[in-house]
């Protein structure tokens, strides 16, 4: 049901964002970053799943039996226990899979999973740790300028891988070749 849900979202979002802002006397509008990212993980994540004979799920579609909804998951979040764990200030503890198509995504996007999870999670638990630690939001941004300035450099990353693989190029952004 989560994993029907998360799908049919992104689908959506995705959707929504191909169809505004185009009329004919405007140009196309310039997909935001985040929309980039987005359409690209989703094109990744449905290639992966398709190459492990997984039919990607789609908005609207019955839903499946139990078996087949945990065969997705595992393919699409990953099995087994959490390889990737982080326990923020605020107690909360976020675990990732390195394994399943989301994180391989995720490596093929940012370029370093393992940096992407932890500069991600603290940056986006920084108004929660403000508020617990009832400092402002400056303050705690500048406790974590180091996990700032990496979550900036990989996001800038993944735009331009996401930018290179939408426009069919799947070349790497850093000029190198694949075999």
């Amino acid at each position: 049901m989560l994993l029907a849900r998360a799908l049919a979202l992104l689908t959506a979002g995705l959707l929504l964002t191909a169809c505004a802002g185009t009329s004919p006397s405007s140009p196309p509008a310039r997909p935001s970053p985040d929309d980039l990212i987005k359409a690209a993980t989703q094109l990744l994540t449905e290639d992966c799943l398709t190459r492990q004979g997984i039919t990607p799920p789609r908005p609207g579609q019955g839903p499946a039996s139990q078996t087949a909804q945990q065969r997705v998951a595992d393919a699409l979040f990953g099995a087994g226990p959490a390889e990737l764990s982080l326990t923020l200030p605020t107690g909360y503890v976020v675990r990732a899979h390195t394994d399943g198509c989301l994180a391989a995504a995720n490596q093929r996007l940012y370029g370093d999973q393992r940096r992407w999870f932890h500069a991600s999670v603290i940056v986006n638990n920084l108004r929660p740790e403000a508020d617990r630690a009832h400092l402002t939001l400056d303050r705690v941004r500048a406790r974590h300028r180091a996990e700032l300035a990496d979550y900036r450099r990989l996001r800038a990353h993944a735009v331009r891988e996401a930018t290179a693989l939408l426009n069919h190029t799947d070349q790497p952004s850093t000029g190198s070749t694949r075999p």
